[in-house]
């Protein structure tokens, strides 16, 4: 019977391939069913231990999908992703015979996407151990791409990893007392000399300190290229010494420097602590060499963020962590001085001087941030943090600076920040104030949240009488939310004696709003007619037949269904 059901199920996809107007979903399901087969007599066979006409049963289905997969690549040729499937599949059921040509329709379909002449260049290293191949294939690439810096740096790589597997081969025959002359490797290639002609190529064509950085960052991997990553290094200082990124790297680079040898390396954890310490001073001086050579905005960013991640760095020595903000500080007053440092970095530091507790200096700094950029609502919303967590007593007078200076439409933050900070202080009538006064100066969208927390807040602090004034107060002043409607019907229900005359009430004036595009809405009112101990199922079909007036669109169809669904008692 499965034999059946799967030819079966076959038969119906093999037709639907065949037909005269082909569609690229039915190739795909008919190549995920047969895939699905093959992973499934994979497992049964793992499972019970049974290979027998292995070849028989599984090489047929192998060559059905590739066919298939061949039909419909050539069919939709600027699909990349049916290629990349195809390719996938052949290389997992070691299909490898057909993979070269399949690279080679793909690279002449879309020659203009270097990624894929990577792909088919790591194929040709990784899987068929060909070097020669993997380099002609590089070599053809940057004939379409001469100034691809992700070729360029993928061809680096490659020319690296090849002398170090030749190294390895030569070190391990030389360990078996083996004639290495059959290698016949030359010198030059041991040594990476190809790499260093692509390195030299590459950087008469892309002249960028980035690119440059990601070269020696891939020469750093292959350890007997000391020489090359030297070279790369020096050529990296004298052709972008004007780049904030060559600083950058040059002054990272005094963290990572290795103890000489016959130097001590430290015991304690003070010790060590001291020599991170050390190291670090060693990059604020290339830093502070560099900010006076390349006074930039860019150049102070990349001072300013070593000295927040090295700040952030957890240590258990207070007199590291003492130095660490010294000189986070002082590099940040500096750049602030020169009005050098972008906006984001006065928040990320305020806010990161906040989480360790340092409330001065989190408030000095957004208040020097503040100064700069005062039309800007985060940079006032992280100084008014600071001063809530200060407990500072002159916070209207701080808020009311803060709405001086923005936009009425970009202060509905500030507002919501100012109401909880109030409720939090346990001050009820300024947090009334506060809401009152949000909702007066916000207009259109912006106040729906504030409606929506004024209510919350109103049922908190004084039960529902309070929260039914509140709603009576705002029952006119629109826009609201489908929220604000459905706390209030919430909170009736909460109460001992649960009134239908006031749920029929917020659900009418719910409807007023939303009636015509929510059907939960709809459903909510009914089954409230229907369970509440005084409502009036007779008005069911009523709210139905008004519900199909109202509602417009999809809605309708949507009711539709969740009514039926509720007579049949399945919601």
């Amino acid at each position: 019977m499965e034999i059946r059901a799967i030819i079966r199920k076959a038969l119906e996809l093999e037709y639907r391939i065949q037909r005269r107007s082909l569609l690229k979903d039915d190739f795909i399901r008919y190549v995920q069913y047969e895939i699905h087969l093959l992973e499934l007599i994979e497992k049964w066979r793992t499972r019970v231990g049974y290979t027998f006409k292995k070849d028989e049963i599984e090489d047929p289905i192998i060559h059905r999908i590739q066919s298939v997969f061949q039909r419909a690549s050539i069919k939709w040729k600027d699909d990349v992703q049916l290629w990349l499937s195809f390719i996938a599949f052949c290389r997992k059921w070691a299909a490898k015979v057909h993979l070269s040509k399949i690279f080679s329709s793909l690279l002449a379909i879309h020659s203009n996407k270097p990624g894929l002449w990577i792909l088919a260049a790591k194929w040709e290293l990784e899987d068929c151990l060909s070097s020669e191949s993997a380099r002609q294939l590089f070599l053809r690439a940057l004939r379409f791409h001469p100034r691809c810096p992700n070729l360029y740096e993928e061809y680096f790589r490659m020319e690296l990893m090849h002398a170090e597997k030749l190294r390895k081969e030569k070190q391990e025959f030389e360990k078996a007392n083996m004639d290495v002359g059959n290698l016949e490797h030359a010198e030059e290639v041991l040594t990476g000399e190809l790499a260093w002609i692509i390195y030299k190529n590459a950087i008469s064509v892309i002249k960028s300190a980035k690119f440059h950085v990601s070269l020696l960052s891939v020469a750093q991997l292959f350890d007997f290229a000391k020489d090359l990553q030297r070279e790369i290094y020096n050529d990296l200082k004298a052709l972008h010494t004007d780049d904030p990124l060559t600083w950058d790297y040059a002054a990272r680079q005094e963290l990572v420097i290795q103890s000489q040898p016959g130097e001590e390396l430290p015991a304690t954890k003070q010790a060590k602590a001291n020599e991170v310490g050390h190291r670090e001073e060693r990059c604020c001086a290339v830093y502070e060499e560099a900010v006076k050579t390349v006074p930039t905005e860019a150049m102070w960013k990349c001072y300013m963020n070593f000295c927040m991640e090295r700040f952030t760095k957890k240590t258990g020595s207070r007199l590291l962590r003492k130095k660490r903000l010294e000189r986070t500080m002082a590099a940040f007053w500096k750049a602030h001085e020169l009005k050098l440092l972008p906006e984001l970095q006065y928040r990320q530091l305020s806010t990161l001087l906040l989480h360790r507790q340092l409330l001065k200096e989190s408030l000095e700094v957004a208040d020097a941030g503040v100064k700069l950029f005062r039309k800007s609502v985060e940079m006032w919303q992280v100084k008014l943090e600071a001063l809530i967590l200060s407990e500072s007593h002159e916070m209207a007078k701080d808020f009311d600076q803060a709405f001086a200076y923005l936009k009425p439409q970009m202060c509905l933050p500030l507002w919501l920040t100012w109401a909880q900070w109030s409720e939090d202080a346990g001050k009820q009538e300024e947090t009334e104030g506060i809401y009152k006064r949000a909702i007066f100066r916000l207009s259109g969208a912006d106040s729906v949240p504030v409606k929506e927390k004024y209510l919350n807040w109103a049922y908190r602090s004084g039960g529902y009488k309070k929260a039914r004034d509140v709603f009576k107060s705002l029952q006119e002043n629109r826009p609201f939310s489908v929220d604000f409607f459905r706390k209030m019907i919430q909170f009736e229900k909460e109460q001992e004696s649960c009134k239908m005359e006031n749920l029929r009430e917020y659900y009418e004036r719910a409807l007023r709003e939303f009636g015509t595009n929510d059907s939960d809405l709809w459903m909510d009112y009914i089954k409230e007619e229907l369970n509440h101990p005084l409502g009036r199922p007779e008005n069911c079909r009523q709210l139905y037949w008004r519900a199909m007036k109202m509602l417009q669109g999809e809605a309708v169809e949507q009711f539709m269904a969740k009514h039926a669904l509720h007579q049949a008692g399945r919601l």
